[in-house]
């Protein structure tokens, strides 16, 4: 029987409302994430986490870097970077963005440790010889698409459950144009 994991991508506070960079409704997929880690936890299958996990100078900050496009978000140490709290965390959470000259939306750009020297989120997987992945979290048009593109390239077959996500829309159809560009890649989107 193959093994399967969830990765649940950055259900943190500041994704969510009153968070810095909240994400529109962010908080309604709670039930359909808790109820996914219920069910893959119950098959024996996994459940991983990634957080964002930014240094206060992060270069994906506007007011740090000309290149900057994000308010100061999910910043070491802070309640906005800290899961949200009802969310069940049943397995390893994998940190990106902890560099400060470096931004990851994906997920597979994480560590297990907030340092380059602790097993990616890639090589987490393989070691547990897992062969499908499913992902949610926030947001949908940013780190949940990266991550479910990557997994998918990496040669995993990948879902995204679209009632555990939902689209910051930083452009009003964001949201849409993600779903459209992960089923044209090849992911399985339910």
């Amino acid at each position: 029987m193959s093994k399967k994991a969830l990765i649940v991508v950055d259900f943190q506070n500041d994704f969510c409302p009153d968070g810095a960079l909240a994400v529109p409704e962010g908080d309604q997929i709670l039930d359909t994430v808790n109820d996914l880690v219920q069910e893959f936890i119950e098959r024996g299958d996994l459940v991983l986490y990634t957080k964002d996990y930014h240094p206060e100078n992060h270069a994906s900050f506007a007011e740090n870097h000309p290149d900057g496009i994000w308010p100061p978000h999910c910043v070491q140490g802070t309640t906005g970077a800290e899961f949200y709290p009802e969310l069940l965390v049943q397995g390893p959470t994998f940190y990106k963005g902890f560099v400060t000259e470096i931004d990851s939306y994906s997920g597979f750009g994480g560590h297990l440790e907030a340092n380059n020297e602790s097993p990616s989120l890639e090589n987490f997987l393989r070691e547990n010889e897992v062969e499908a992945v499913t992902v949610v979290g926030l947001a949908l048009d940013y780190c949940v698409k990266s991550t479910a593109l990557d997994a998918h390239r990496l040669g995993f077959p990948t879902s995204v459950v679209l009632s555990g996500t939902r689209a910051v829309n930083v452009e009003p159809l964001d949201g849409e144009k993600a779903v459209e560009g992960l089923k044209e890649a090849g992911v399985t989107v339910k």
